[in-house]
């Protein structure tokens, strides 16, 4: 068999079912699911939390995101966000690169979902691979420049300056990088899956596709059984 053989619609591999092989499945779940933690992940302002302010009650927590800067008490019943802290937001470059590489993460993940659904086909018998393999790609990559803001911001946390900044404060990572860091792990595995539909492995059951000769000696098989009633 051609060595190309494997990333072509090769006649010798028929297709089991006309059900949409679970490789695609899996990618079209996690990366929208991945999507929508990352895009919570942007704009909450929590990745990471102030305690410990001195003249301040224990509940009293400042609350910095990548967009806003939030003020939360226990004995208030809403936060108050908007509070400026130009310290914070200009002076760290982590944060400025976190905010342009969470918003290419999201627009990225749009467009390879944009190339997945026509690409999966599923009302076509067979679905066009180079296209999802194409939309696998974009979403991994989307999921890597969720990954990689998150894990610097993470490793950064207690370095990072700001104007609410006081001596013993404690210093926790916030919601959002939990968020983050699961939305691109599930955007990495889709954009994975995805991919590893390009090629026929396993005897093409990545592409739920069996070797018409075993698919024909197992139909004769079938038909060969003596019916039961």
């Amino acid at each position: 068999m051609p060595f190309w053989s494997v990333f072509t619609n090769n006649p010798d591999f028929v297709r089991r079912s006309l059900r949409t092989p679970g490789i695609l499945i899996f990618g079209l779940v996690l990366s929208p699911c991945g999507w929508i933690l990352n895009l919570t992940s942007t704009v909450a302002p929590n990745w990471r939390t102030l305690h410990g302010f001195q003249n301040r009650p224990d509940s009293y927590t400042i609350e910095q995101g990548i967009w806003d800067v939030c003020i939360a008490a226990a004995a208030a019943q809403s936060q108050r966000c908007g509070l400026t802290d130009t310290i914070y937001f200009k002076s760290n470059q982590v944060v400025t690169v976190a905010q342009g590489m969470m918003i290419a993460s999201l627009i990225v993940t749009l467009i390879g979902l944009g190339f997945a659904i026509p690409g999966v086909r599923c009302w076509k018998e067979k679905p066009l691979w180079v296209i999802c393999a194409i939309a696998g790609l974009l979403i991994f990559l989307s999921g890597v420049l969720t990954i990689i803001p998150i894990a610097w911001y993470n490793h950064e946390v207690g370095n990072i300056t700001s104007t609410y900044l006081e001596n013993g404060l404690d210093i926790r990572v916030g919601y959002c990088i939990v968020l983050g860091y699961i939305g691109g792990i599930f955007e990495v595995l889709a954009g994975i899956v995805m991919i590893f539909g390009l090629c026929r492995c396993c005897k093409g059951w990545n592409r739920d596709e069996r070797p018409i000769e075993e698919a024909v000696a197992r139909a004769q098989r079938d038909r060969n059984q003596p019916r039961q009633y």
